[in-house]
């Protein structure tokens, strides 16, 4: 299995972070080769709402990877699962308040089937690079008006 995880404190408040997350229309914000997302089915930022993902693939071709909010327990935790692409990863974002602050943990995990158990590697460098995406979204946040 290939595994990455990273995190950030974030100068804004759980809840102000989690709403940011809960919502996958706000990736292509702070994910680098996140080209869109919309929401296909289910209740935006609920449990088993699925979003359509377009993100830039090799050659800059574009390739859908949709994913579904597997849990989502507010201001503390997101799980999502990848539902279609070449690789399907299962990710989450972890909350814990720290003062006036929120630490955000992002943690990506995915068991390569076939042939391609004998490239973890290259899954484990592709998911470090996913995870530490998080100090973007930490400049995108912190750059926000805070809310009133």
């Amino acid at each position: 299995m290939a595994f990455a995880e990273y995190d950030v404190v974030i100068q804004r408040d759980a809840m102000s972070v989690y709403n940011f997350l809960l919502d996958a229309r706000n990736l292509p914000s702070w994910r680098e080769d996140v080209r869109s997302v919309e929401l296909a089915s289910g209740a935006a930022g609920a449990k088993g709402a699925v979003y359509r993902q377009t993100l830039t693939g090799p050659g800059g071709r574009p390739v859908a990877a949709d994913l579904e909010i597997t849990e989502a327990r507010p201001g503390a935790e997101i799980q999502y699962q990848v539902l279609m692409g070449p690789a399907r990863p299962h990710g989450g974002y972890y909350l814990s308040t720290e003062g006036q602050s929120t630490r955000v943990r992002f943690a990506l995990r995915y068991e390569p089937k076939g042939l391609l158990v004998r490239v973890k590697s290259v899954f484990r460098c592709r998911l470090k690079a996913e995870v530490v995406q998080l100090e973007r979204l930490k400049t995108v946040l912190e750059d926000m008006p805070a809310a009133e």
